[in-house]
């Protein structure tokens, strides 16, 4: 089998970063990680729609101001999000007029943006990239489930879907934290129906992708200050750890799922977690982010999770593929790069 992973030879540096989030994410542990709280759901807007929009306005915005640049400093930007089409995304950054693709990988964009902002710098194509996604509880729950007014009950198995959104600045070698390497990974697919359990239906993409970087690498988990998933949670979450154990690898003293940090169990109910494109984007952004920078920690391995559905799609009974992108982020770039051969 062809190897997955790709060894940036450049080492870009992650420039900057913000986490924007809502009231529930603001009340969570990690509360104090974010750039920005909105304690309104509308973001002062008409519509939930348009208010997730504003999610990923804010975060560019503060992206930028942290970083003292502007949008005419900016080659390109990667965004996605969950809604239909990626109307979140494009309507939230039409006004920075920056050349744009677009991008869908569920609740695993932030990985995908990354990753590619990260290949698009080493390979000379960009000096500065943005990678920028979001995701909003009430938008969600009014494409992939009911309205919110409906008031049905939601299953233990069930995930909160964050109010967040996320946004980072890859730009050449300049200052830590650098980006190492990534993963690109496959469709998974074993047959999980039930949308309402989001973390076993990823759970076996995690495994894979993770496993194959481990393979390309040489790398063991232990190597990692931490191996991040997206938004497993509590199921997925023990499940990925019971898959690793079937290989005799011992994840679960490195492993961190963002899904499991981003709110308090037993203050918030949230049942298994938390999911959504912003979970992971904010708490990379965020907590890890900050943390890489100041040399707290030294490596993680960020593998978001996302699950490749539609509601048309689920209702018309077919199974949940999941997908997971790995990015090696790291304080330091010293450490030689294997010679890989593809």
């Amino acid at each position: 089998m062809r190897p997955a992973t790709r060894f940036l030879r450049n080492t870009p540096s992650i420039l900057s970063a913000a986490a924007i989030g809502g009231k529930k994410e603001g009340d969570g542990p990690l509360g104090e990680c974010f750039d920005k709280i909105n304690d309104d759901a509308y973001m002062s807007t008409e519509t939930f729609e348009k208010g997730e929009s504003q999610l990923q306005k804010q975060a560019v915005r503060h992206l930028l101001d942290k970083s003292g640049l502007t949008a005419s400093d900016i080659d390109i930007i990667f965004g996605g999000d969950l809604l239909n089409q990626c109307v979140g995304t494009t309507f939230g950054i039409r006004d920075f007029e920056l050349p744009f693709l677009g991008i869908y990988a569920a609740c695993s964009t932030m990985s995908e943006g990354l990753a590619l902002a990260s290949v698009f710098v080493d390979g000379g194509y960009s000096d500065r990239s943005i990678a920028v996604t979001s995701s909003h509880f009430c938008t969600a729950e009014r494409q992939y489930r009911f309205p919110l007014n409906y008031g049905g009950q939601r299953a233990p198995t069930s995930q909160w879907t964050a109010t967040a959104g996320g946004a980072v600045i890859v730009a050449k070698k300049e200052k830590p934290p650098y980006i190492r390497a990534v993963t690109v990974g496959r469709i998974v697919d074993l047959g999980v129906t039930d949308a309402n359990n989001m973390g076993a239906a990823m759970a076996p993409a995690a495994y894979d992708t993770l496993s194959r970087f481990f393979k390309d690498t040489g790398k063991s988990p232990d190597f990692f200050d931490a191996v991040v998933t997206g938004d497993l949670g509590k199921i997925g979450s023990r499940l990925l750890c019971e898959l690793f154990e079937r290989d005799n690898i011992n994840i679960r003293d490195n492993h961190k799922d963002c899904g499991m940090m981003l709110y308090d169990f037993d203050v918030q109910d949230v049942h298994a977690g938390a999911s959504g494109c912003g979970c992971a984007a904010s708490v990379l952004c965020g907590h890890f982010i900050p943390k890489l920078k100041s040399g707290e920690i030294e490596n993680i391995l960020f593998a978001a999770t996302g699950a490749l559905m539609s509601p048309t799609v689920n209702q018309q009974g077919e199974s949940i593929p999941g997908i997971s992108h790995a990015v090696w982020i790291s304080h330091n770039d010293c450490e030689s790069v294997p010679d890989i051969k593809f």
